[in-house]
């Protein structure tokens, strides 16, 4: 008998379907609180929103159990969790973005399907490593393409099509991190012999450093052409942490934080927005920062404060005096009305879905696989670090979002393609283990 025909029942259905239940409580529950915070009463359209939740989240869970069967069961529960808690602080501050959002919860929901259709196994994208690499190259610069970028904010992100606006390099992050997982797979040998350096600080040939030489360029590229320093920073993390995993040598570290540091000093010294950013990041609360270039951050911080251990209470905070809330601050009123316990438990979610999915890369037995998970972990966990960073003043502000929880349709839906392909993983890599028994 084949061992196809005595593989074993995908184990943990039951806990994947509890999750998925729970994460869909907790999201409708999150906005019939805000709707009752913020009027007293059950939103009118609890029967619409609800549904699409209900639908989305039970469709997604149906489409994992069909074809994904042996994925790590905590992953997209997790994800819709953040989410549904996106959802209802979008509605709780503006009430017309959150009908759009819902549109984009749904569209996002089709292309996590849609990939695990398409990307049966993952190990089919090994296979056209330039071609994705190239369109990620491609989605990557659109925005300074004249004629269709659009600079919003200093940054020039968007990509204006006639009636659609949308901003590429949220899908490019996505092609990229497979371009390199497959790059580096096939190079990872060349790259981790270390034939030169001084003393016990070991390199490569110079040769097989161009990699990461290139990877520097196309993230001051970003950095000078799209005035981006957030986009900047989390491309080439994302690819010398990648580096690292494939080589295990530590020198790619330094080195790579050695060139971050020198572009980001490029920057500073050549863009007067990235200099304002910085000063409001050292003295935002300085009394003539405070209603000037540092208002943004100074409500922040002052809405965290006021929210202290517990929060004001889901629509009863004031979290519309911060600018841009819905977006790059939406960690910011989540604080303000869930307080320093809420925002703990959204980290403590990203932990939870960043960690399973470097789980998922150390339980891969093939290479592309491994740095695929890791690559796809990677970019969640730094672009969450990026942005809760520059809120809380760790780091200078970057025009990144929160995944799964700011608004906006783009970074949405290029999570769930991102999430689809780390559920893909963990479904070939826990396949793997069965087949080896």
């Amino acid at each position: 008998m084949s061992q196809a025909a005595v593989r074993p029942t995908p184990p943990r259905q039951g806990t994947a379907l509890a999750l998925t239940i729970l994460a869909l409580v907790l999201s409708v529950g999150a906005y019939v609180l805000v709707g009752i915070g913020k009027r007293g009463e059950v939103p009118a359209t609890i029967a619409l929103y609800g549904g699409i939740f209900a639908v989305g989240y039970l469709f997604a869970h149906l489409a994992i159990r069909r074809l994904a069967p042996y994925a790590e069961p905590a992953l997209f529960p997790t994800a819709a969790v953040l989410t549904g808690l996106g959802f209802a602080m979008i509605f709780r501050l503006d009430g017309e973005l959150a009908a759009e959002q819902a549109t984009w919860i749904g569209v996002g929901l089709l292309a996590f399907v849609g990939t695990l259709v398409l990307v049966h196994d993952h190990r089919q994208l090994d296979a056209y490593t330039y071609t994705i690499g190239l369109a990620g190259l491609v989605l990557l610069l659109l925005p300074i393409v004249p004629g269709i970028g659009r600079e919003i904010n200093g940054a020039r992100l968007w990509v204006e099509i006639g009636p659609v606006t949308f901003q590429p390099s949220e899908l490019a992050k996505v092609l990229i991190v497979v371009f390199l997982a497959s790059y580096l797979n096939a190079k990872r040998e060349l790259l981790a012999v270390a034939t030169g350096g001084v003393g016990r600080f070991r390199l490569p040939s110079a040769k097989h450093l161009g990699p990461l030489l290139v990877a520097w360029g196309a993230s001051l590229a970003v950095l000078f052409l799209e005035k981006d320093l957030g986009a900047s920073l989390l491309y080439f993390a994302i690819f010398v942490v990648m580096l690292w995993v494939a080589t295990a040598r530590f020198a790619y570290l330094g080195i790579g934080f050695v060139l971050f540091a020198t572009g980001g000093w490029l920057g500073y010294t050549a863009f007067g927005h990235v200099r304002d950013r910085v000063d409001a990041w050292l003295h935002a609360l300085d009394p003539d920062m405070v209603t000037g270039a540092g208002y943004q951050l100074a409500q922040a911080e002052f809405g965290m404060a006021t929210g202290g251990l517990v929060g004001a209470g889901l629509g009863k905070g004031s979290p519309g005096i911060i600018p841009y809330a819905e977006t790059d601050f939406i960690f910011a009123a989540i604080g303000e009305e869930l307080g320093l316990l809420g925002t703990a438990a959204v980290l403590l979610l990203f932990v939870v879905l960043v960690g399973k999915g470097l789980g998922v890369a150390i339980r891969s037995q093939e290479g592309f696989g491994k740095l695929l998970a890791a690559g796809l972990s990677t970019t969640l966990g730094v672009q969450t670090f990026v942005i809760v960073g520059g809120v809380t003043r760790v780091i200078p502000l970057t025009g990144v979002t929160l995944p799964f929880v700011s608004y906006g349709g783009s970074s949405l839906v290029s999570n769930f393609i991102l999430l689809a392909l780390l559920v893909r993983v963990s479904d070939g890599a826990a396949r793997g283990r069965i087949d080896r028994t």
